[in-house]
């Protein structure tokens, strides 16, 4: 409970009625001296906490909410439990992805799930396009040279850093100077009251434009609780699809290429009967196509904008291309948990799945504000703060040596399985428990660009 307190008041909520959440449990659930489950549950409440409050402010009465520390650290691996049921499932990862040692004996990671960016690598190194040829090849480089020429063509790697080179870099400095989340009023507009319905976010439109995994998971969460969600894909970009089928329920999916003039007029129209805007392009990536905070808040006063990025919108790497396994490499979080050993990742991706969480949290008080004063707001989260949060959290005092990722057999209790057009999936339930309007998904997963781009 103690994280969670500390987190409402981090973010300026008031702690009126925390005596209505319950957190179960402790760490270590996981394999990590990093407090997984914990730092999860603490945001999760902080979810139902506020969903509670929009509730209430729809003239109903406060809830009770509960979340187990065991189960929030299970959902930072949600993607790991989606299966097709009598039918192939694919790898998330590419071969080629991984770590690697150079000629200075570091370790650099290389992220390479996308065809563009394992192609990238490849040509880059001028090896095959095979792991035993890419280890050989990064041995002929040191690797800083590395990781700066990988990243000056757009690719995606990260050096395993120690914690304290970490907190030495220049990027690690522009992210000290950031809350772990803002929410920051940029538009004036009268107060709106919340759309009538059964569930919180009952009316509430939220246009989805990101993609793996915090963003998306952020829309999945904000459905949860009755949100009508809006996935925007373009038909030229490539996509996992484990990914697709998770973090797809409770969503529409419609397809939008915003180098066409019809479809960002398109676009225009879907924003201006939209609360909720969340977008995980590169800092300005979006602004460059005409829809940036300021101009989407023009067309549609009253916006919520939510921004997602690796490494912040501040520093010399707020442009860099980032996933949470190189956020993790980057910020010392894979050497401390691994040590001097071959690297390791934690055994949750957890700064995706919390960075997420985060920014329905960021929604949710950003829509009460709304509803009370009125206003426009950008909700702003990346990796790297998450990290940061992480990282001064505190370590596990006990022995996490014998936990052992729980067996889907052992999570039989959270787990489920539906008909979706991908064929019968099981999954994972949401975990948080809610007493009057208990979180869930009023429509399966499904293809991208399956819908047309209309508002329902």
């Amino acid at each position: 409970m103690e994280i969670f307190i500390a987190l409402l008041k981090l973010i300026g909520i008031t702690t009126d009625r925390a005596d209505h959440v319950t957190i179960i449990g402790s760490d270590p659930v996981l394999p990590s001296p990093f407090l997984i489950g914990e730092a999860g549950a603490a945001v999760i409440a902080a979810i139902g906490y506020l969903s509670s409050e929009l509730w209430i402010l729809k003239n109903h009465k406060a809830q009770k909410i509960s979340v187990a520390v065991k189960d929030a650290a299970i959902a930072q691996r949600s993607h790991e439990y989606i299966k097709v049921i009598d039918g192939d499932n694919e790898d998330l990862w590419s071969p080629i992805s991984g770590f690697y040692q150079t000629q200075d004996n570091r370790w650099i990671q290389l992220h390479c799930n996308f065809p563009h960016h394992r192609q990238g690598v490849i040509s880059l190194l001028c090896c095959e396009d095979n792991k035993s040829s890419v280890t050989d090849a990064v041995k002929n480089w040191q690797a800083d040279p590395l990781e700066e020429a990988l990243a000056n063509r757009g690719l995606c790697a990260a050096i395993v850093r120690m914690p304290e080179e970490w907190q030495k870099h220049p990027q690690a400095k522009a992210i000290e100077s950031l809350p772990l989340l803002e929410i920051i009023k940029i538009g004036v507009s009268k107060p709106e009251s919340l759309p009538a319905g059964d569930r919180p976010l009952s009316g509430i439109n939220v246009l989805d434009l990101t993609r793996v995994i915090a963003g998306p998971v952020c829309g999945k969460t904000l459905a949860e609780h009755g949100a009508t969600v809006m996935l925007i894909s373009s038909p030229k970009l490539p996509y996992i699809l484990p990914l697709v089928m998770d973090t797809g329920f409770g969503k529409f999916s419609a397809y939008l290429n915003l180098d066409e003039t019809k479809d960002k007029d398109q676009l225009v129209q879907l924003i201006k009967k939209a609360d909720v805007f969340l977008q995980s392009y590169r800092p300005n990536g979006l602004a460059d196509l005409g829809f940036s905070p300021e101009v989407v808040s023009e067309l549609r006063p009253g916006i919520i904008y939510v921004t997602f990025s690796a490494y912040s919108h501040l520093g010399p790497w707020a442009n860099r291309h980032g996933y949470d396994s190189l956020v993790q490499s980057a910020t010392g979080i894979v050497y401390e948990q691994s040590g001097i050993n071959i690297p390791r990742h934690l055994p949750a991706q957890s700064l995706d799945y919390i960075t997420g969480f985060l920014a329905s949290v960021g929604v949710m008080e950003a829509l009460r504000r709304r509803t009370i004063e009125g206003g426009s707001y950008l909700v702003r989260v990346s990796l790297a703060q998450t990290a940061h949060w992480l990282n001064q959290l505190g370590r596990i005092t006990g022995d996490f040596s014998q936990c052992e990722i729980p067996t889907r057999e052992q999570l039989k209790y959270l787990l489920t399985q539906t008909t979706t057009s991908f064929g019968r999936l099981e999954h994972l339930l949401p975990v948080l428990k809610m007493s009057e309007t208990p979180p869930y998904w009023d429509k399966p997963s499904a293809p991208l660009g399956r819908d047309l781009p209309k508002w329902p």
